[in-house]
């Protein structure tokens, strides 16, 4: 690779370090505002249960694309992304303005103008900015949602489908490649070169042109990123730096780890499953961290 190419692929550890400690910032107001995806944290069935709601909308995708209907596709994500910034504004405007009805109005209003602006406009720095926002959103939630053991649950079962959907079925690269064509922006992206407009150029997908820009799926800086942030809620341990703990902050390297593991994989140009590398490093980090901090609580089967 060139050295261009190595000062881009900077720019992902960045966003997922930056998903990562909006998430906890965003905490408060989550809680504030009682977003919660799951009433029982604690429960081992939630994983599942989240599970099946990725694969029927994965499922769902697929038919989309397999029927000519991506069109669909843009609406069926843009509503998506809509709701995520309506939870994430309406904390926000809870936690300044209290529950008032100008609060509701102005998230509904600002909720509507990000979406706008990332299909009227989608030049990349706009899509990474407000992916950013929405990834470090939606962990949010799921991290206030779901203790530590469902998580660790959800995580394992998440890479072993990305990896089987990836080198097996590959049904997600089909579904990676349809959605990428729509241009809908549930990516980041990361440019080559200092002129790299997405507006105009995208991301050059037909065989035989080179990308202008890394991409990476919001996925991947979401999954990893529930460790993180259930960490900093569910388990009792001393902050170390900030209001971190040690088994967070473990999440957190972990998680770096495991996206340099992923990145050195991608430049070899074949397509590569995220979440294994990712998630099973934010977990290593996550336990190294927890035997760090001697914190235990969260594990049934510890002493």
């Amino acid at each position: 690779m060139q050295v261009r190419d190595w000062l881009s692929l900077l720019g992902m550890p960045l966003m997922l370090l930056s998903v990562q400690v909006i998430a906890v910032i965003l905490v408060l107001p989550m809680q504030a505002a009682g977003l919660a995806a799951f009433e029982d944290p604690e429960s081992v069935a939630n994983p599942l249960i989240f599970i099946g709601m990725l694969l029927v909308f994965t499922l769902i995708l697929l038919l989309l694309i397999r029927f000519g209907g991506r069109r669909f596709i843009a609406l069926f994500i843009g509503f998506a992304i809509f709701m995520t910034f309506l939870y994430i504004f309406s904390a926000l405007s809870l936690l300044v303005l209290g529950a008032t009805d100008a609060a509701a109005v102005g998230a509904i209003i600002v909720a509507a103008a990000a979406t706008a602006l990332l299909y009227l406009y989608p030049e990349w720095y706009v899509i990474d900015v407000l992916g950013v926002l929405i990834s470090a959103g939606v962990a949010s939630i799921f991290g206030v949602s779901l203790a530590i053991l469902p998580v660790l649950v959800l995580l394992v079962l998440l890479a072993i489908y990305d990896a089987i959907s990836v080198y097996r079925t590959k049904h997600m690269i089909t579904l990676a490649e349809g959605v990428l064509e729509t241009k809908a922006p549930i990516m980041v992206v990361v440019p080559k070169r200092a002129d790299y407009s997405f507006r105009r150029e995208g991301l050059n997908i037909s065989d035989g042109e080179e990308r202008g820009a890394f991409v990476m799926g919001m996925g991947d800086l979401i999954m990893p990123t529930i460790l993180v942030t259930s960490s900093h809620v569910f388990v009792d341990a001393p902050a170390v730096l900030w209001t971190l703990s040690a088994p967070t902050l473990g999440a957190m390297a972990g998680s770096l780890a495991g996206l340099a593991v992923l990145l050195r994989f991608v430049n070899r140009g074949n397509p590569q499953a995220g979440l294994p590398p990712l998630n099973g490093g934010a977990i290593l980090g996550f336990l190294v961290g927890a035997v760090l901090a001697g914190s235990f609580g969260w594990c049934p089967f510890c002493i």
